[in-house]
């Protein structure tokens, strides 16, 4: 496939024993390979999946919602929804805006339309101590933590299947030392200290779906937070999954900066996500804005140039991450600047769903240069060989179609068609 050395761990080898129903090898037949879906997870947040599931806006909005989301499935397979536990002032409406009213049916209604289109979710975040429930502060401490941990268990047991990886905490190395406003989580994040608040919840997690993906969650990329990770660790808690924020909203951080963090974090040998990623195609944020929250603007225009710019950020930031063997996925913030997060130009495609450079570049990467669809013929013993990056294929003979899964399992396998 002439694809380099970088990407051999992105990548395996198969053998096919094709059969039919008597056994006797099929000789001599033409048989296409063709890629279905990747095992790296590629996406974003999509939280316009909520409305166009339960179909709860109006017809032209929904329409238009429509058209983005198969923009959206035409190149991703990953996607997170928000459980933001309260509410996330001009951005999302919060997963249980009035107490004991949580809007579970919304959500399930939107997992289940990603799952069904092959979409892995992931549920972003379980504690955090921005947007969160406002009716804590009412409580003692270990009243905060035993609601904390019933939310937990509440959201995890009732997206058992459909969401099964879930942003566990999220800021925390900055969580006790929280001062903008008072809230609940940094209260016990205060008396549990960042280990301990991290053990606890993950503890509630893993107990709520032993077999989900929990992740660890940081913008801050500093020594800080290898030391919370380090901490973590040797307190023996079980991190399936460095998560990294990388909003570039003061500007790219360029492969010197990215090759760095990847060095520093690789040390824990654990897969990184990278789980909040942004490249804008407009101006860039003033450096000296502090809370990113703080800059606000009525209008932030996608520009030709910016946009020319975003796709070639894109198309080396990408490449850098997909060769780097400990990164499993990476998921843009934004997939449209439609409703985008303190109105930034941060998507891949423009506030009318027109396409954007970086948008093309990303589909001929993660569905062309990085995809497999190749042709073959089966030897004298039904057999075909082929080197093909991981994920699911099907496998079409005549009129014949078969499903596998390509991953680093060398055996051959037998079908019968």
């Amino acid at each position: 496939m002439g694809q380099s050395n970088q990407l051999a761990h992105r990548m395996a080898s198969k053998r096919i024993n094709l059969v039919d129903a008597s056994g006797n090898p099929v000789v001599g037949k033409e048989v296409q390979l063709k890629q279905t879906n990747h095992k790296f997870l590629f996406g974003s947040g999509i939280f316009n999946a909520i409305e166009v599931a339960n179909k709860n806006v109006p017809p032209d909005r929904l329409a238009f919602l429509e058209e983005k989301l198969d923009k959206f499935l035409d190149i991703f397979n990953f996607a997170t929804l928000p459980f933001y536990w309260g509410v996330f002032p001009g951005y999302w409406g919060g997963f249980e805006p009035e107490r004991g009213k949580p809007r579970t049916q919304e959500l399930k209604a939107a997992a289940q339309w990603l799952k069904d289109r092959n979409v892995t979710v992931k549920g972003h975040p379980l504690v955090w101590h921005t947007a969160t429930a406002p009716w804590l502060l009412d409580m003692s401490n270990e009243e905060i933590l035993k609601a904390q941990f019933a939310r937990i268990e509440r959201e995890v047991t009732d997206f058992k299947g459909l969401i099964d990886m879930w942003d566990v905490i999220n800021e925390v190395v900055i969580m006790p030392i929280y001062d903008k406003y008072d809230n609940g989580i940094t209260r016990i994040a205060k008396d549990l200290g960042r280990v301990g608040i991290v053990k606890e919840v993950f503890a509630k997690t893993r107990e709520s779906n032993p077999g989900s993906t929990l992740l660890l969650n940081d913008f801050n990329t500093s020594i800080n937070y290898e030391i919370l990770l380090d901490g973590c660790l040797n307190a023996g808690i079980q991190i399936d999954a460095i998560g990294i924020q990388s909003h570039q909203h003061q500007g790219y951080w360029g492969r010197e900066k990215l090759e760095e963090v990847l060095d520093r974090f690789s040390q824990f040998g654990l897969p990184i996500h990278f789980t909040e990623n942004t490249l804008l195609s407009g101006h860039l944020m003033p450096p000296e804005i502090v809370d990113l929250n703080d800059y606000k603007v009525t209008d932030w225009p996608s520009t030709p140039e910016h946009e020319e710019r975003q796709a070639k950020e894109v198309e080396e930031m990408y490449t850098i991450l997909f060769n780097h063997p400990l990164v499993e996925a990476i998921s843009s913030w934004e997939f449209s600047d439609d409703g985008a997060w303190i109105n930034a130009p941060s998507g891949f495609i423009r506030k009318g769903n027109s396409l954007k450079p970086s948008y093309e570049v990303l589909q001929k990467l993660i569905k062309g240069d990085w995809y497999t669809n190749t042709t073959c013929e089966t030897d004298e013993n039904g057999m075909v060989s082929f080197e093909g990056f991981l994920g699911d294929y099907e496998l079409i003979c005549g009129d014949k179609k078969v499903s596998f899964t390509l991953d680093i399992d060398a055996e051959t396998v037998r079908m019968v068609i």
